[in-house]
């Protein structure tokens, strides 16, 4: 979870330039981030950390003056912020520079500047997976499967997604020069567009399923998250949806004030969210919902997985907590620690974990992971998991939940896991599965130049079509058995299918067949099916 726009000073630090001069600018930022503990503790405690803070300067300048390699001072302090970063043991306290600020921008905010268009890398080339709504890439009429084979002049072969997205990246109102390469069209199309900002939505699908129950898939949690799940369930709603499934599977978090206001609509005013607590005292607070609630009396099923954390582990957690949403899936990751962003200079910035936090009745979402650097060295934080796993906590119901990091759903239901057959193919495969991924969607692009498929129940993979996919492989050098291919026939053909579907008809298409597949949904449709309250819907899962 990450706060953004929180200044450290309001005056740039001065550069270092041969001899460092920085000794009481660095104790004056080592007394801010200890929450003024210098002032209270004494003179001894203030003299001691003067003095180491003295010694790095003389380390610093005798390494600047003698050591054989030339280094200067400010190098040196590049380097002493990042060991000591990294002697914390915190993987979520970082330096950020000026790219680093830039991504951490775009993805709480949701904006950038570009063009509109999602993409990845398919056998060497750069494809449109989907333009973004209202862009100025669907304007111009570029398409799903389309390639980017030029970029003002020059070839795109063999460039990387992140080459690609520089590229096209920059200036509102500045133009650029594409060349697309279209399946079915034999010349290349040119097209010049116009950068300008875009906006991301991090609500990524919606659909009804069946008659009553609405879906809506929260990607990520990012600046207009709560706006745009309250629009998409009003419009399911408006189309008869009134049951819910709120998918936060794979959603990584986002900011903390977004995923408080997408709680917030499914809570009373007045009830708890979420609980920060820190060592400085601002930094500790309960959170409440400050409006009344959406949609009073609509059942809600809320997924998750491994994968959800961070502020999707909030939202989750707060609406389990009040009996407001039955939680299904697998427990989710329990990253429960809140960053602040301190800008130290106007292109460089601080993430600094400065609190924990808990759900309403009181469980720790944090847990520490496995062989991290923290969980060896922090005895605190592994009496703290110990003892919330042997500790009962309650919903506002009475219903029992558990502790221990992370949030345990109510019905634990795993996705389809893999047939040894398909691990066995993809063991053959090793790094070579990219290989696979690549001829996947040259045939996909290949199926789409015909402009044979009507719709999706046309895409039918045929053991002809797994044989050729096999050819190609091999034709690029990719030995695979015969056996290990066959044994693997559903996985490969389902494969193929999700990338028509994608290039033909578009990511949505592509959505909706994976969650006609999904045992996840399925199980949660179930629920809702045999539920008209929220009560049934908790009464279903226990006798499930």
């Amino acid at each position: 979870m990450t706060v953004t726009n929180t200044r450290l000073s309001q005056q740039d630090p001065a550069p270092v330039e041969g001899r460092p001069a920085t000794l009481f600018i660095l104790v004056g930022v080592i007394a801010f981030l200890s929450g003024g503990a210098l002032l209270y503790r004494g003179s001894s405690d203030a003299t001691d950390v003067y003095e180491k803070a003295r010694r790095l300067d003389s380390v610093v300048t005798l390494i600047a003056d003698l050591y054989v390699d030339s280094l200067n001072g400010a190098q040196l302090y590049d380097l002493a912020t990042d060991g000591m970063l990294r002697a914390l043991g915190d993987p979520y306290t970082a330096f950020l520079d000026p790219a680093d600020l830039e991504n951490l921008r775009v993805g709480t905010r949701g904006n950038y500047i570009g063009l509109g268009i999602r993409i990845e890398v398919s056998d060497g080339w750069i494809t449109i997976v989907t333009p973004i709504a209202d862009s100025p890439a669907e304007d111009a009429g570029i398409n799903s499967g389309d390639r980017i084979v030029e970029v003002a002049g020059e070839s795109t072969r063999g460039w990387s997604s992140e080459k690609a997205v520089v590229a096209l990246r920059g200036d509102s109102g500045t133009t650029i020069e594409l060349g697309v390469a279209r399946p079915g069209v034999p010349e290349v199309m040119r097209f010049s567009l116009e950068r300008t900002r875009i906006h991301v939505t991090s609500v990524r699908h919606t659909q009804l399923l069946g008659d009553d129950i609405g879906y809506v898939e929260l990607e990520t949690v990012s600046e207009q998250s709560a706006r745009e799940v309250a629009d998409a369930v009003a419009r399911l709603r408006e189309d008869g949806a009134r049951k819910l499934v709120l998918d936060l599977r794979f959603n990584p978090g986002g900011l903390l004030s977004e995923g408080i206001a997408v709680a917030d609509l499914f809570l009373t005013s007045g009830d708890a969210i979420v609980e920060t607590r820190g060592r400085v005292r601002a930094t500790s607070r309960t959170y409440e919902a400050q409006t009344a609630e959406e949609w009073s009396g609509m059942p809600v099923v809320v997924l998750v997985n491994e994968f959800s954390a961070s502020a999707a582990e909030i939202i989750a957690g707060a609406l389990q907590d009040h009996d407001r949403a039955l939680v299904l899936g697998t427990a989710t990751f329990g990253k429960g620690v809140v960053q602040t962003v301190f800008h130290v200079s106007r292109t460089e910035a601080l993430r600094l974990t400065t609190s924990r936090w808990y759900t309403p009745s009181g469980r720790s979402i944090h847990r520490e992971q496995r062989n991290s650097s923290r969980s060896r060295r922090s005895r605190a934080d592994s009496t703290e998991v110990t003892r919330q796993d042997s500790t009962t906590f309650r919903s506002d119901a009475g219903r029992v939940l558990r502790g221990g990091g992370g949030i345990r759903p109510d019905v634990v239901v795993e996705a389809s896991a893999q047939s040894d057959a398909v691990r066995r193919l993809q063991r053959v495969l090793g790094a070579d599965i990219q290989t696979l991924q690549d001829v996947l969607a040259s045939y996909a692009l290949e199926i789409k130049a015909e402009d044979t498929i009507a719709g999706p129940s046309d895409i039918v993979v045929t053991p002809r079509m797994r044989r050729d996919l096999l050819r190609r492989l091999r034709e690029r050098s990719v030995a695979v058995p015969l056996d290990a291919w066959d044994g693997a026939s559903d996985f490969v053909e389902r494969q193929l299918r999700l990338r028509v579907l994608r290039y033909v008809f578009g990511r949505e298409a592509e959505m909706r067949d994976q969650i006609a597949a999904d045992v996840v949904v399925s199980a949660a449709v179930d629920l809702l099916g045999r539920s008209q309250t929220q009560q049934e819907l908790f009464a279903a899962a226990v006798g499930r």
